[in-house]
């Protein structure tokens, strides 16, 4: 009871760490692993650690009986991917598409060979064990990849790149790693190419995405149809998963991993109810399943098999090559061609920290070989620990310089963020999304949210008061805040929260009705859409004219008669000035903090009003 309760604070106190240094959780929970496994065994009376994952007969510790304790890893690993499969969005791919393609192919190809050569020739391992370790050091893993993107602001095509890559290579590697377990445990510890082998391969790859694809469509018909009570979507949800991931391994071994991404995959692009409630459900029991394994996996590990590694400068040079050499030859001839520039593929190259699936393959094929007799099976698993650390300690602490030196990094945060989805938001943000602007809506209410991404705007449903919208990847490049609710008090508390994270250029709110009748000399000298219309009017405006309109003006004088003659209309409302430089600005309460030019110009809602600006200009 002692040991599951230690591991359970123990993991989330790695997660708070790596929260407070802004860290990917990877590193601490591994150091925690090791440091109550192998570790533990150098200062302990009994020299016995303080947490034995796998149960000892001798000594009647330990958690796990038999390979429960690998079943259980396959099984949560199985739930994080469904997880990661439902943040994949076909809309941010764009023109991406055939480079991730390429780079989750064409790259693991090129990682297993070069990888497996370098493990035989430099760490004198032979052939079977050297290609079962080349396979799994293909994945990256969305564990290691999100927190960096998290923390480093990069441009949108790199971030969209590495996120997808990190989530659809961790199935590939897995199937790798499975195809070569296969020939060794098949061969009897050689790599022969025999019927079972390549018929496990096929058998995998049909089981899994036939098996994905039945499934998320089984699973929309459930939630769209209501045959669950909400109260129970999530666990059943969760037992869904389950039961496919084990229903997929019975006929094919292995195949769950597969099965379970391509069902996330779909489901998450389809107009799934209740979709964002299910994932944060997923994205919580993702984080306990994480802290949980990570500590369990390096427990796991000996003395005898750090010693392995650890004492041996081979290990090393291997690190080394996989670094410097394989990761960027996969890259590099993966984006051949793409619109990816030299700065961009090179800090993509640098950036390949690897996650749970590799250390949790790792261990458990690294075990079965071993009590197989398969000669060098010991290397396994802690030379896949010893990639999983190096890397992800190398790219934590240098993804921030490296993307800096290299100008990978967002020029500035220009992205548009509103808090409600509601016609005028949409309304205004299409605008906006039309003047090549990145556009996100936020909204708790499904229908909202479905109508905007049903115009083509990237939505997210998401209760502010409940969410930290940070962790949301499509918010990285977001620079200015617009609240546009009908409540008064989300809008207050929208822009007091979130000003400091999405309002660096800018944050608004729109005015109250009590606001509405206010002097204009009360209102806050900053912050405001609009110092003429609340939401009931931009509401209106946006129903009934939904069309925008330009006036030039010259000089704030000329701005300041416009809108008064706007105002007289109240189906017109002036929401921003275009500069000559094409940068649009919202109206301030005092137009002479607006440098405007002759080509500076007027931009309203509503109703289009002739207007004769020479005559202001008089």
């Amino acid at each position: 009871m002692i040991e599951l309760a230690g591991i359970i604070i123990l993991g989330i106190f790695a997660q708070w760490l790596a929260w407070k240094i802004r860290f990917p959780a990877i590193l601490p929970l591994i150091l925690i692993g090791l440091a109550v496994g192998p570790l533990a065994t150098l200062f302990t009376e009994n020299g016995h650690k303080l947490i034995e994952p796998i149960y000892n007969e001798n000594t009647k510790t330990g958690l796990f009986p038999g390979k429960y304790l690998f079943n259980f890893v396959s099984l949560a690993i199985g739930i994080i991917l469904f997880e990661g499969g439902l943040t994949l969005k076909q809309r941010e791919i764009k023109d991406l598409g055939p480079a991730i393609l390429r780079l989750i192919t064409v790259g693991s190809i090129i990682t297993f060979l070069v990888a497996g050569l370098a493990a035989h020739f430099l760490m004198g391992l032979n052939w079977p064990i050297a290609f079962l370790f080349a396979g799994l050091i293909i994945v990256t893993g969305p564990t290691v990849i999100a927190p960096i993107l998290q923390n480093v602001p990069l441009n949108r095509n790199v971030a969209t790149l590495l996120k997808w890559e990190g989530i659809l290579i961790d199935p590939v590697g897995a199937l790798v790693a499975v195809l070569v377990f296969e020939f060794i445990r098949s061969s009897g510890g050689g790599m022969e190419v025999t019927s079972h082998a390549l018929k496990s391969f096929f058998q995998v790859i049909l089981i899994g995405f036939a098996l994905g694809l039945i499934a998320a469509h089984a699973m929309y018909q459930i939630i769209k149809n209501e045959l669950i009570p909400h109260y129970l979507l999530n666990v059943f949800t969760l037992a869904f998963v389950l039961g496919v991931f084990v229903f997929s391994d019975i006929l094919a071994h292995e195949s769950g991993l597969l099965s379970v991404v391509v069902m996330g995959l779909i489901l998450g692009n389809m107009d799934v109810p209740k979709l964002e409630e299910i994932l944060s459900f997923k994205e919580a029991l993702s984080i306990l399943l994480i802290s949980i394994l990570f500590i369990l996996l390096a427990a796991n590990i000996n003395m005898e098999e750090l010693y392995l590694v650890i004492n041996d400068w081979r290990s090393f040079a291997l690190l080394a090559v996989v670094i410097l050499v394989v990761r960027p030859l996969g890259v590099f001839i993966s984006t051949r061609g793409s619109d990816f520039k030299l700065n961009e593929k090179i800090f993509v190259s640098w950036i390949g920290p690897r996650g749970i699936v590799a250390a949790g393959i790792a261990s458990l094929f690294g075990l079965t070989l071993k009590e197989q007799g398969v000669a060098q099976a010991e290397y396994i698993t802690p030379l896949v620990f010893l990639i999983v650390l190096g890397t992800v300690i190398l790219n934590a602490t240098t993804a921030r310089l490296t993307a800096q030196l290299l100008g990978v990094t967002l020029d500035s945060s220009g992205g548009i963020l509103f808090i409600g989805a509601n016609l005028a938001s949409r309304t205004v943000g299409k605008y906006l999304q039309m003047q090549d602007r990145h556009v996100v809506l936020v909204d708790s209410n499904n229908a909202n949210v479905q109508k905007a991404q049903s115009e083509g705007m990237e939505a997210i449903i998401a209760n502010i008061y409940a969410e930290d919208l940070t962790d949301k990847l499509e918010l990285t490049d977001i620079g200015f805040l617009v609240a546009m609710t009908g409540n008064d008090d989300v809008n207050n508390y929208a822009v007091k929260k979130f000003a400091k994270d999405f309002g660096e250029q800018g944050a608004y709110r729109i005015l109250s009705a009590d606001e509405l009748n206010a002097p204009k000399d009360s209102l806050p000298k900053s912050g405001l859409l609009s110092y003429t219309d609340d939401y009931l009017n931009l509401s209106e405006v946006a129903r009934d004219y939904p069309h925008f309109h330009e006036t030039p003006v010259g000089d704030a004088s000329t701005l300041d008669k416009v809108i008064g003659s706007l105002n007289q209309n109240p189906k017109s409302i002036p929401l921003f000035v275009r500069q000559a430089d094409g940068q649009l600005h919202i109206l301030p309460n005092n137009l002479q903090n607006l440098r405007l030019t002759d080509e500076s110009t007027l931009i309203y809602m509503g109703q289009k009003v002739e207007i004769e600006v020479a005559e202001f200009s008089k």
